[in-house]
């Protein structure tokens, strides 16, 4: 009896859609190799997958034929589109990747087109599609914040609004902006970090900063707000999980005509302190959180223009190899390491 091949060979008839697949030294064919478990090699425009299991081997010529389909058609994808789709593949065999990338892109030219990395993702950039106002929450890594940005410039090159706004608590665990050195702006810089590291990431540091000497784009700490009412803006507030109740109430009522407003958080991050005994207002009970983010999620629920979204651990997205490595923590938590015996 004849041993069932463990390679299967997909030949494709454009050397230079091929080469793309592959990734620059194959690099995108290593990404999803990392992943599977399976082995890849290429001849010319030929790539052999070589797996002992044919449930593997069928969702990979499935991912490769899809993708290259999706090539031929004018789409751009990067090894991390391949990843997602061979994930898409491996919950629904018969998944069709044209749907996971439909309407799922944010362009915001010149620099970037992003694609939504999961089902999550693709329900989320529609809600910022549809509402006004937008609760994102959930761990960091979900991409809440970076495609609230994302969506922002989109609209912002669309004409849909005229400036941006994007702000965060400046004060966290306890630290004071008074003791830290320098003046105000370096005082806030470091909080402000994530938002300039996304803008710089979709504009370029001369558009981000252009942008920023015009007033198109402003990033700001959150106390900044106070007493502004923004018409034709897209407001973000990051961390919002450090927002007390006042705070989250006045950049909730900053949002004017036109406008849009999208809070992000994760409520398994707080650093604010819980209510104690002597810090009690009307409303409050002992040894509650004050978030401003865990509140709005209560009080707003059922308001008409608002959506609230909600990512959970399995919708982070990042590359294998930080995967295996939270999991070797997880399997490794409750037991101390043990040290080596001295020689």
């Amino acid at each position: 009896m004849e041993a069932m091949s463990l390679t299967e060979i997909l030949a494709f008839d454009d050397s230079g859609l091929a080469g793309e697949l592959f990734g620059p030294l194959n690099a995108h064919l290593e990404l999803v190799a990392d992943a599977s478990g399976a082995e890849f090699s290429t001849r010319g425009t030929e790539l052999a997958v070589t797996s002992s299991d044919p449930g593997m081997r069928e969702i990979l010529l499935r991912l490769f034929t899809q993708a290259y389909a999706l090539l031929k058609s004018g789409s751009k994808l990067r090894g991390e589109d391949l990843l997602q789709g061979y994930e898409a593949l491996r919950r629904d065999p018969h998944a069709d990747l044209k749907e996971l990338f439909r309407e799922a892109g944010v362009i915001v030219a010149p620099r970037k087109h992003i694609l939504a990395r999961n089902t999550a993702q693709r329900a989320y950039i529609d809600a910022l599609r549809s509402h006004e106002v937008v609760f994102g929450v959930g761990p960091a890594g979900t991409g809440k914040t970076y495609l609230a940005v994302a969506m922002a410039l989109s609209m912002l090159a669309s004409k849909r609004v005229k400036r941006l706004v994007l702000t965060r608590p400046a004060v966290e665990a306890g630290e004071k902006l008074g003791f830290l050195p320098g003046d105000m702006e370096d005082k806030v810089n470091p909080y402000l970090r994530p938002l300039y590291d996304a803008l710089g990431d979709m504009l370029g540091p001369s558009a981000l900063a252009a942008r920023q000497e015009t007033g198109i784009i402003e990033v700001a700490p959150l106390a900044f707000m106070r007493g502004r009412t923004l018409n034709d803006a897209f407001l973000i507030l990051d961390e919002a999980q450090n927002t007390t109740r006042e705070q989250m109430k006045m950049f909730l009522t900053r949002l004017g005509f036109g406008s849009r407003a999208v809070i992000t958080g994760d409520v398994t991050q707080i650093d604010l302190p819980p209510v104690h005994r002597a810090m009690l207002r009307e409303g409050e009970r002992e040894g509650e959180t004050r978030s401003g983010l865990v509140h709005a999620l209560a009080v707003l629920r059922g308001v008409r223009g608002i959506a609230f979204h909600h990512f959970g651990n399995a919708d982070v997205v990042r590359h294998p190899l930080v995967g295996r490595i939270v999991d070797a923590y997880d399997r490794n938590e409750g037991s101390p390491a043990r040290p080596e015996a001295a020689n």
